[in-house]
């Protein structure tokens, strides 16, 4: 038996999370099992121990789609006991249980091999968030993204996504211009890197001019919306815009004008469904060019018993930079 997050439906349709101990016997299909150290709090998760957000299939359902841990039993001649794993996105804690539990069954075809220099917790500091902002950064260097291009704008920048790729810009040799709505939050974008606050307010105002002034070398936006389509005007000639998220709305109240005129690109960014190659070059990518001390700077540990109410906050925006969830504390 071992410690899991469990959430039920009730006959009402709402739904219950709490602590409970569960068999192995109880655990999906899957060809490896993990002993789980460490996962993650994101949105995805906040909507899984609560509501679902249409993201679960079946209940009782063990959320947590972040995990990293060492292999305990294996099926695949890829991994063997002791090896050390990190899983994010295969729609893991969504429609297949996840990394809110002491140990977790999954495909081998979804894990990666934990990056050498890269502790277990320091992986879930980075986690899905970390490794959106990775594929962003290299979707925009692919697309011609240079140090001296001129500042890089991160939207979101207080959020998982927004800190990551705010450190990691920074630590590249990047301006980085940081947007937040919350004035609070300049300091902490600052010891991360940043080296301009740009407030939400600027840049969350649809205008009626389709091209504004070049400022921008490129963007990794996780707010979407009136936001992005606001940045696509304001990027210089040839620059892209990497799309991560959409907190600020799905809506994209954008014109062609920039991508005629200007010759810009929109880069969209997916985690889940990752191939496993362009996967593992983010996740050593990532090794290599987080500052992990400021990683670590901006993560609290939290337990399972924490994640009921963690699930609201983060719902609500509450949670800033990262949480680390210890399954074993």
């Amino acid at each position: 038996m071992f410690k899991a997050l469990v959430v039920n439906k009730l006959d009402d349709g709402k739904t219950t999370a709490a602590v409970e101990s569960i068999d192995i016997d109880q655990l999906p299909e899957g060809n490896v099992i993990v002993a789980v150290e460490y996962s993650t709090v994101n949105y995805k998760d906040g909507l899984c121990i609560g509501p679902g957000g249409g993201l679960v299939r079946n209940y009782p359902h063990v959320p947590g789609i972040d995990f990293a841990g060492t292999v305990e039993a294996s099926d695949d001649e890829r991994y063997k006991p002791g090896d050390s794993v990190v899983l994010t996105g295969w729609r893991v804690g969504e429609a297949h249980w996840g990394g809110y539990a002491q140990k977790a069954r999954v495909n081998a075809d979804w894990l990666v091999p934990l990056p050498a220099g890269l502790s277990a917790k320091q992986a879930m500091g980075i986690g899905t968030a970390g490794l959106a902002a990775a594929l962003a950064v290299m979707a925009l260097e692919d697309h011609g993204l240079a140090a001296d291009n001129g500042p890089v704008l991160v939207t979101g920048a207080a959020g998982g996504v927004g800190s990551v790729a705010t450190a990691m810009l920074a630590k590249l040799g990047h301006q980085v211009a940081a947007v937040t709505g919350r004035a609070e939050m300049a300091d902490y974008l600052t010891s991360l890197g940043a080296d301009r606050i740009v407030a939400r307010e600027e840049l969350n105002e649809t205008v009626k001019r389709p091209l504004e002034k070049e400022v921008w070398s490129g963007c990794v936006d996780a707010v979407g919306g009136a936001t992005l389509a606001r940045v696509l005007g304001q990027l210089q000639y040839g620059a892209s815009a990497a799309a991560v998220g959409l907190a600020g709305g799905a809506d994209l109240p954008a014109s062609v004008v920039p991508f005629l005129l200007r010759g810009v690109n929109l880069l969209g960014i997916d985690s889940v469904m990752q191939p496993y190659d362009n996967r593992l070059r983010a996740w050593q990518r990532l090794a290599a060019d987080v500052p992990i001390e400021k990683i670590e700077a901006m993560t609290e540990v939290a337990t399972l018993a924490d994640l009921p109410a963690l699930g609201k906050s983060i719902l609500k925006g509450q949670v800033k930079g990262r949480v680390v969830i210890d399954v074993n504390g």
